[in-house]
């Protein structure tokens, strides 16, 4: 049986290259861990004042990322940091205080860009986070892609074979870090 992964995507484009990446990721690696992208479409800025009663679509991304085996954090870089929907989503899943769904959590962080860096900066930002969440990060191998727009062919899958087997590489190290 394949480890059940929580996918958030720190991106809501429709056309995400985020999206396409960890879509090509659950493809490329179906056979040893069942990636799921979290929506996170309709989850609303976090409010201290819903801790007691939060909407259904923060509950339902927490029941995602509690029942999963592990979290990948799939991110774009904006004015050099995380975007706003990442970081929304991790605020949620740490509230109420006590009650968070990342404490324990094997985590691993990936990221495309079409900036000459990659995603660099962002994961940067968002490790020191995710440690002091009490997650068990990932450290290698690091996954920041640049050159965006040629990583995927016509179809979504990923163009190039050395290209796809990095990021099966990448994978597996998870698989074996999740245990």
């Amino acid at each position: 049986m394949t480890k059940k992964i929580a996918v958030i995507v720190g991106s809501l484009r429709k056309d995400s290259f985020n999206k396409k990446l960890a879509l090509a990721l659950a493809e490329l690696g179906r056979d040893i861990l069942t990636l799921e992208v979290t929506p996170l479409e309709d989850v609303p800025l976090y409010n201290q004042d819903l801790d007691a009663d939060p909407p259904a679509s923060v509950l339902r991304m927490k029941k995602a990322a509690a029942e999963a085996d592990g979290v990948l954090f799939v991110t774009p870089e904006y004015n050099r940091g995380i975007p706003a929907v990442l970081k929304n989503a991790i605020d949620w899943g740490s509230r109420p205080t006590g009650k968070g769904v990342w404490t324990g959590k094997p985590a691993a962080i990936a990221g495309i860009s079409p900036g000459v860096i990659g995603t660099a900066v962002a994961q940067a930002q968002l490790r020191p986070i995710l440690v002091m969440l009490g997650m068990k990060l990932m450290g290698q191998p690091e996954v920041y892609i640049s050159g965006a727009p040629g990583y995927f062919d016509a179809t979504g899958c990923v163009a190039e074979e050395k290209n796809r087997k990095y990021l099966r590489n990448f994978l597996e190290r998870f698989a074996e870090w999740i245990g």
